[in-house]
């Protein structure tokens, strides 16, 4: 049964920085791709980052490009999100998954975490 917990969520200040990390046990790390979604109220889960298994490769929703920054440490079996220039509308629920498909789809991941609540004040 693998596990995802996510962490670092919390209220910052618009221009602030938050640093989440998602720690995955239970299933071998290294050949899964990991990605990172958000949802704020109201509105659909939508796709932020996603990075390949080897670390290799990443991809960005337009929203956050040169902003965000998806990394994995495969040794210490996590995934991190380094988040700066935060913005009011950067706003939600903050969830890591994990899959075989790199993909902005939520569907090609098969395993979530709960969730981190990520702030962001004007």
């Amino acid at each position: 049964q693998v596990q995802l917990a996510e962490s670092g969520g919390g209220l910052v200040q618009a221009g602030g920085s938050l640093r989440l990390s998602c720690a995955i046990s239970g299933r071998p790390f290294t050949t899964y791709n990991m990605g990172w979604f958000r949802q704020a109220p109201g509105k659909e889960r939508e796709f932020v980052a996603v990075i390949n298994w080897s670390g290799t490769r990443t991809d960005y929703a337009d929203s956050v490009e040169g902003r965000f920054t998806i990394s994995r440490d495969n040794a210490k079996k996590s995934v991190y999100l380094q988040m700066n220039s935060l913005k009011p509308e950067d706003t939600a629920a903050y969830y890591c998954a994990q899959g075989w498909e790199y993909s902005r789809s939520a569907g090609a991941f098969r395993s979530w975490g709960q969730g981190t609540q990520v702030t962001v004040s004007p």
